[in-house]
């Protein structure tokens, strides 16, 4: 296996892995995120990610393989963005390649992200990446950590 990391469009039988990669009790942990219903999922990301033309979201492939998504959003006047992988994919580099690929197509600077405190991974790859931090949030009693990708940074590859 060569770990090919690629970015596609999303197609409408993804979202029947994403759903699955959703329910992964480890995963929704990491992310203090609860996974989601079935029908609500779908309908989510029918209107909310699929269906608006303001969301930029991209499948990830390793191999060709389905291997999880990026998305980015406008919330409150700010770009953020988002992303799950399989945990198949987790802690082989490809969630720092995707992401090297993701910002190279996603132009808005500044660019926020808020991970769960605890997940370790993401945040060490948000930093990689050249975000920085900027504070906590609490999502109820979860603290997540807010980052920010400033204008000054580089719109394409990782940051020293």
């Amino acid at each position: 296996m060569s770990d090919d990391v690629c970015l596609r469009d999303v197609e409408p039988a993804d979202l029947e892995v994403f759903f699955a990669q959703e329910q992964d009790q480890e995963a929704a942990r990491r992310a203090n995120f609860p996974p989601r219903e079935r029908g609500a999922f779908m309908a989510h990301w029918k209107a909310r990610v699929l269906g608006d033309p303001t969301v930029f979201v991209q499948a990830v492939t390793v191999d060709g393989e389905l291997a999880g998504n990026l998305v980015a959003w406008w919330d409150e006047g700010r770009r953020f963005i988002g992303y799950w992988l399989g945990r198949p994919y987790w802690g082989r580099g490809i969630g720092t390649r995707a992401l090297t690929l993701f910002l190279e197509r996603e132009q808005a600077r500044p660019l926020y992200a808020d991970p769960s405190a605890g997940n370790t991974g993401s945040v060490r790859l948000l930093e990689k990446h050249g975000f920085r931090r900027t504070g906590t949030v609490a999502y109820g009693e979860h603290e997540h950590i807010m980052f920010v990708l400033d204008e000054d940074r580089p719109r394409s590859g990782t940051a020293g």
